[in-house]
């Protein structure tokens, strides 16, 4: 995915969106999602599920259904599919924050050749991932 269309995507995807500061003993969302993110490069899945709402899904765009269903869907995915990748590794490129709502251009490497760019727009209800919107590969 370009920068360019990154660019254009992340305020139409924000926008919208409420503008709700997290309550005084509650994580912010954009700490939620660094939690996720550092859990992710160090391959733990334990530490990245507890990021997720049980109900979590994550969508990979343009579905009109979600990919991953619950947490033993994502659990599963990412236990079979990415944690078992040894070189995995995640560069954060920019991340826009908007009330509940975190946007990360990520630059992905482990999974080809070639590291990948992609879209990760996380909605974070009540200190948890409730909903993942994946562009990109």
């Amino acid at each position: 995915m370009s920068r360019r269309a990154v660019a254009l995507l992340v305020p139409l995807l924000l926008a919208g969106c409420a503008m709700t500061q997290p309550r005084a003993n509650e994580v912010s969302p954009e700490a939620v999602v660094q939690r996720q993110f550092d859990a992710y490069n160090r391959h733990d899945l334990d530490a990245f599920m507890a990021t997720y709402r049980d109900d979590a899904r994550v969508w990979r765009m343009p579905a009109t259904a979600p990919a991953l269903d619950g947490g033993d869907a994502i659990r599963t995915f990412y236990r079979e599919s990415r944690f078992n990748l040894p070189t995995l590794h995640a560069e954060l490129v920019a991340r826009t924050v908007l009330g509940g709502k975190v946007a990360d251009h990520e630059r992905v490497s482990g999974l080809g050749a070639e590291p990948v760019d992609a879209l990760a727009v996380y909605e974070v209800v009540d200190g948890r991932i409730a909903n993942v919107w994946l562009f990109g590969p």
